[in-house]
């Protein structure tokens, strides 16, 4: 009887410790990345251009380049950059979130590996095989390849703001209501469903739910960074973003677009929409654990604490569905009318406590 198995998309090479970028060279010469050192950075103006003063002696055959900014464009302006600068093994994602999202869009348009160099844990972006860039229409997502390599320093990590960190924590607890959104659309769409996507990213976002430390414990560090890579590959075993991004992305993104000068961090944003989405499903208790969590770690749980009324925090609700046509969550379940968007709301709040 034949066995049948899969290869599952996955970096070759993933260090997560304090001092890591110490031995940044040695990772990328043993894993065979970079075997003859001729590198292309791609860097923020921040946290990039800092550490580029500090590793551009380990380095001399590599060039650097700035101009990845967070859109569509600089995305594409970084790629030919690069593909007209010379031949490189690879190119070097070096910063935030934005940053990494240009350099796996701009690695893929070049046909060169990425490794991600994590300047912050903000999100799973870090490891997922999508580039999300601002374009012309908003933000958009763009299928790319993952990264060969995740390097994450925790003693560079601990010198960004914590608000990153606690963005972190929201972008990988809301999992818990992802997860539970696919599995919804299974039992009433017929959508498949990856029962190793959704482990996966269940798993990572309980690790960080049940973790007794705090944003100051390298301990709990190194689990939400570990968690925030296993998010990233779990949408590569299921070729799809499905097992991160439910109802609670749907109300991110809708804050994103309905009042797009006063959003706030993703991760926020989705950390208090997994928690209402999980209570708009029914499941109270689990939507009271992540709510205590959440508050615990310096996170908001009501919109009022990101400086959103209630009424505005209604009108991001009703408008959430429109962000992902097709996606079946449990917004498109209920489909809930204004009022009832108003008095679901006044229940969480209540069950929630303040």
């Amino acid at each position: 009887m034949p066995v049948l198995t899969r290869l599952i998309p996955s970096p070759v090479a993933v260090d997560i410790r304090p001092g890591a970028l110490d031995d940044l060279a040695t990772i990328l010469s043993d894993q065979r990345i970079a075997p003859s050192g001729r590198l292309a950075f791609a860097i923020s103006g921040g946290s990039g251009r800092v550490l580029r003063e500090r590793f551009a002696p380990s380095f001399p055959e590599a060039d650097w380049f700035d101009d990845a900014d967070g859109t569509i464009d600089g995305a594409v302006k970084l790629a030919d950059s690069i593909k007209k600068a010379g031949r490189y093994d690879a190119v070097i994602g070096l910063g935030g979130g934005k940053i990494i999202d240009c350099a796996k869009y701009a690695a893929a348009r070049v046909g060169l590996p990425l490794v991600a160099v994590a300047t912050n844990l903000a999100n799973d972006g870090l490891c997922s095989p999508v580039a999300t860039l601002d374009n012309d229409a908003g933000r958009g997502s763009y299928g790319v390849p993952n990264p060969i390599g995740i390097i994450i320093d925790l003693d560079v990590i601990r010198e960004a703001p914590v608000q990153f960190v606690r963005a972190g924590i929201g972008d990988v607890i809301c999992k818990i209501s992802a997860v539970a959104d696919w599995e919804l659309s299974h039992r009433e769409t017929g959508e498949q469903i990856d029962g190793l996507a959704a482990a996966m990213a269940r798993q990572a976002a309980e690790a960080v739910l049940r973790h007794p430390g705090g944003v100051d414990d390298d301990a709990f560090l190194t689990t939400l960074a570990e968690s925030l890579v296993l998010c990233g590959i779990s949408m590569s075993v299921a070729g799809d973003s499905r097992p991160a991004s439910g109802a609670c992305h749907e109300i991110s993104h809708a804050f994103d677009l309905t009042f797009p000068k006063r959003s706030a961090l993703h991760g926020e944003q989705c950390g208090l929409g997994g928690a209402f989405a999980t209570f708009l499903r029914g499941d109270r208790e689990t939507a009271g654990q992540m709510a205590d969590v959440l508050r615990g770690h310096g996170l908001p749980v009501l919109p009022e604490e990101i400086g959103f009324t209630v009424d505005e925090f209604v009108e991001v609700v009703e408008f959430a569905p429109q962000t992902r046509p097709g996606r079946y969550t449990i917004l498109e379940h209920l489909d809930l009318s204004t009022d009832e968007i108003r008095d679901a709301y006044a229940d969480y709040a209540k069950a929630i406590g303040s």
